[in-house]
């Protein structure tokens, strides 16, 4: 009888078991995204810096746009007295005209190192002329609705240029202005009286007047 051999195999090894990866380190949200942190003095001296930027930034776009001004003497007198805050107010000339009324602080033609306060009383073209302190602008007496202390004093008939004022001090008498040193170049306006702000029974807008004259 005829033997079959089988050939005995090896049982087949079950297969390899992987273990599973290890789990992915758990971060909070806020460890996930947290950035390295600075240094304590680091982060104070650019928050210290920025803020000092930020305030120059803002000083200087006030400047641009109004200035403060301390009235010294009695030129002014009855409206504004001395040791009296103003604001001035530097942006509305660029949008609109001088107008007579108006009460401007300049740069003194003869001493650039000093500013003065006066009203405008005549605009580039008109004929001014003071008899007696009265006013005549274009041939006619003008009535200047404003508180004041008149004046006694003469003024020839000029003409204010181009881009010129003829500006008067409201204590006429007691008042270094035009009728003494000329017209005022347009250029050296700083800008118009807006408010004042102290003394504190002073607190308030500075008022406008108007008057007509003829062309």
């Amino acid at each position: 009888m005829n033997a079959s051999f089988v050939q005995s195999r090896p049982p087949l090894a079950p297969p390899e078991r992987l273990l599973p990866p290890p789990p992915p380190e758990r971060l909070t949200p806020r460890e996930k995204t947290a950035p390295a942190q600075k240094p304590f003095w680091r982060r104070a001296v650019r928050e210290i810096a920025e803020t000092l930027v930020l305030t120059l930034i803002a000083f200087v776009l006030i400047r641009a746009l109004i200035q403060n001004f301390r009235i010294e003497g009695a030129s002014m007198e009855p409206n504004f007295h001395d040791g009296q805050f103003l604001i001035v107010d530097k942006v509305s000339y660029h949008f609109q005209k001088p107008q007579r009324g108006d009460v401007v602080v300049f740069v003194f033609p003869n001493n650039p190192a000093r500013d003065f306060i006066k009203r405008i009383v005549g605009l580039p073209g008109d004929r001014i002329q003071v008899v007696h302190g009265q006013v005549n602008v274009n041939g006619q007496w003008i009535a200047e609705p404003y508180p004041l202390n008149p004046g006694t004093y003469f003024f020839s008939e000029a003409v204010v240029g181009d881009d010129e004022l003829f500006v008067l001090g409201d204590n006429r008498n007691y008042s270094s202005d035009s009728h003494t040193w000329g017209m005022l170049p347009m250029k050296n306006v700083i800008g118009k009286a807006w408010a004042s702000y102290w003394p504190a029974e002073l607190i308030g807008w500075v008022q406008t007047y108007s008057f007509a004259a003829a062309k």
